[in-house]
């Protein structure tokens, strides 16, 4: 993107996750400053807790089963577009890099797509702040006994987030409405399900 089309607030990867969640969820809480009261759900504040004291735990393990040569913890990185705090940037023995991120979660077999955002971020963070390729990821599930899973993270993924940052800085830019996500089951959950209207 160029740098013209920097977004009119730093975006977080929960930005984008909303964004890509239902683009109208920008529009709510970001045009109309309608707040969504996260911080009322006791799971995400649980969550939290719990991530700092996870931090401690089994690194060192964690970093050998991977590869990892060396290591950044917690890193704060941004760019033009988006922020983030990355659990750990990881270098490894190919010489590409990797954010590994901790999660107060189950493992079901299968990677929700906010992780997979989080992490296309992530890597877009990284690439742009330690200048190496960013080629996988890897999430930790804190509640599976730190079962690790590695997730691949290609072009087309980090181009992804890149187009949802520039449009979400469209919609506030422009204070524009947008249209609301085509799978009307999103609705059933989301928070501003009484004042949309589709």
């Amino acid at each position: 993107m160029k740098s013209s089309d920097t977004p009119t607030i730093s975006l977080t990867p929960s930005h984008i996750i909303e964004y890509l969640y239902c683009p109208r969820f920008t529009y709510f809480e970001y045009v109309l400053a309608i707040p969504q009261y996260e911080t009322k759900n006791y799971k995400v504040m649980r969550g939290r807790a719990l991530h700092d004291q996870k931090l401690e735990n089994n690194k060192a393990y964690l970093r050998k089963r991977v590869g990892a040569i060396d290591k950044y913890l917690d890193q704060y990185l941004t760019n033009a577009f988006v922020r983030g705090r990355v659990d750990e940037v990881l270098l490894l023995a190919d010489h590409t890099m990797a954010p590994l991120d901790y999660k107060f979660a189950l493992y079901h077999d299968k990677v929700y797509h906010t992780y997979l955002t989080q992490l296309y971020c992530y890597a877009w963070l990284i690439e742009d702040n330690f200048e190496y390729e960013v080629e996988k990821g890897f999430l930790v599930y804190t509640r599976s006994q730190n079962k690790l899973v590695e997730v691949p993270i290609k072009t087309n993924d980090k181009k992804l987030v890149a187009k949802a940052a520039q449009a979400i800085g469209d919609i506030i830019a422009n204070n524009s409405f947008p249209k609301p996500t085509k799978y009307r089951k999103k609705c059933l959950n989301c928070t501003y399900r009484n004042i949309c209207v589709r």
